[in-house]
């Protein structure tokens, strides 16, 4: 028992072994000390992060029935003050919040997230010296759930600037501070756990997941880096018991800091719209046209009356680069075309005929009525019609399912003329072949194609009877190509694009 040690001891050089000891109480102290505290970084944060109180007037609806209290019971007066002097007549009463904020501006401007003062009657901003002043709203952003408060100060206030959180990496310290449970200047330290995330709270998703503690009432709060900028704005966590497991979600300043700018100057955000409707790349349509990997967004359709209605971004088109930035998704575009400069030119990188080209595009501006430059709706395949067999309803006991003879791909296709118009509600501007039946089981099945929809191009070719598609997938086996990238119409004309197996 003895031999094993000695043996791990001996292979190290005498030299070594002596430094090693010589180094000891050195590691240890150091180990005693712990770790390079914060102190001086966060004493010189916690004046400039505030509480937000919030209060609203709620309808109540009204008292129950009156409990019956024994005459002259010695209880009598106290119900009688709690029951019968309150309002029953469905009245109103304040129903009190907190939340956390921050000044950026020593005149009195405060940000804090939408939903810590959303509905407010009341606003009330609690700074760490205990002073209490009214805010009034200077502009809120629902979908990046970023808010702008003034108050009135009668001195400048402590403020914090914003710093690049584009700079910061997975790995890197943060430290949080806000109000958790209304305790007001709570500190406390992690790192930067994941970049980008998308947890489906807004369509300009690109969350800071951090490990620092964040918990109820730390919304709104600041995220610092270890300069003691801001760099994200803490908004959400993930928490089956409501308290931190370790999983915060922060805006990022590359993202809240034109938002927030935007609010002081207009009152409102001011988003680019590129009018296009979009999905995403697949593995299957990458491969179809060509790319070495799923990239960028495709463009399914443009928008009547949007910015590039005549040109120059075409459907079909694969855009890769938006502005000097990169387009990883669909996801990707709606974002950076929101941050877009409304009515300026922009240039933008697409994939067409298997080359890439730079177009200038002048951006209009997003309203909240018109349609997103980038709809997630549209990024989604479309859904199997609920009276189509799916895949899964085939007879175990058959085997593979065929297509039935005459069919190509599992498709059954008729020339689009009049009656099939009729039948199926298929506008006048939709050019192609239409689907009549789908094979159950198919490739085609499992795309979500349906009767009713047109087939109008197959590799970028417009299709013109049912033979051209028979010879254009005969033509792509030839070539060694492995799936056919179709571009689909719905009977109302919306495009979407797929990519069916051939082989």
């Amino acid at each position: 028992m003895v031999a094993f040690p000695f043996k791990i001891w001996t292979c190290f050089p005498t030299a070594l072994l002596g430094a090693a000891l010589a180094f000891g109480p050195v590691l240890q102290s150091a180990h005693a000390q712990g770790p390079v505290p914060v102190a001086n970084l966060a004493e010189g944060l916690l004046d400039a992060v505030v509480n937000i109180s919030t209060s609203q007037n709620v309808k109540t609806e009204g008292k129950g029935p009156m409990p019956k209290v024994p005459e002259g019971s010695p209880f009598e007066d106290l119900f009688d003050d709690f029951f019968k002097n309150r309002d029953g007549g469905g009245g109103s009463q304040k129903v009190n919040s907190l939340g956390s904020g921050f000044v950026i501006d020593p005149k009195g401007y405060i940000v804090t997230n939408n939903h810590v003062i959303e509905n407010a009657d009341d606003i009330e901003v609690v700074f760490p010296d205990g002073t209490q002043l009214k805010a009034k709203l200077v502009g809120t952003d629902t979908k990046t759930d970023l808010s702008v408060l003034k108050v009135e100060p009668k001195t400048p206030l402590k403020a914090v600037k914003f710093g690049d959180s584009r700079k910061m990496r997975i790995g890197d310290w943060v430290m949080a501070i806000g109000n958790p449970f209304g305790l007001g200047g709570s500190v406390t330290l992690g790192i930067i756990s994941a970049r980008g995330r998308n947890i489906n709270a807004g369509p300009y998703d690109n969350f800071i997941q951090t490990d620092a503690a964040i918990n109820k009432g730390n919304s709104g709060g600041p995220l610092f880096n270890m300069d003691g900028d801001v760099i994200g704005i803490n908004t959400a966590i993930i928490s089956p018991s409501g308290g931190s497991i370790g999983i915060g979600f922060s805006v990022p300043t590359e993202l809240a800091e034109n938002v927030i700018n935007q609010l002081i100057e207009f009152g409102e955000t001011r988003r680019g719209w590129l009018g296009v409707r979009i999905q995403p790349v697949t593995d299957d349509v990458a491969e179809s046209i060509g790319m070495e990997k799923a990239r960028g967004a495709l463009v399914s359709g443009v928008i009547k009356g949007g910015p590039v209605e005549n040109g120059p971004i075409k459907v079909g088109d694969v855009i890769l680069r938006f502005d000097g930035k990169d387009v990883r998704d669909s996801h990707d575009l709606v974002r950076v075309v929101a941050e877009g400069a409304v009515g300026e030119d922009v240039d933008v990188v697409v994939l067409r005929d298997g080359k890439e080209e730079t177009l200038k595009v002048k951006l209009g501006r997003l309203e909240d009525s018109e349609v997103a430059s980038a709809d997630p709706a549209n990024a989604q395949q479309a859904p199997q019609d609920d009276n189509q067999p799916k895949a899964d309803d085939a007879d175990p006991d058959q085997g593979d399912t065929q297509a039935a003879p005459g069919t190509i791909l599992g498709l059954s296709l008729a020339e689009l003329d009049d009656d099939a118009r009729a039948k199926y509600g298929i506008d006048a501007s939709v050019e192609g072949i239409v689907i009549t039946d789908v094979a159950p089981g198919s490739a085609a099945a499992e795309k979500g194609l349906k009767p009713g929809e047109v087939i109008v191009e197959i590799s970028q070719e417009f299709m013109e009877t049912p033979d051209a598609i028979s010879e254009q997938i005969q033509k792509l086996r030839s070539d060694g190509r492995r799936s056919a990238h179709m571009m689909i119409a719905a009977p109302n004309g919306d495009l979407r694009f797929i990519a069916i197996p051939i082989e």
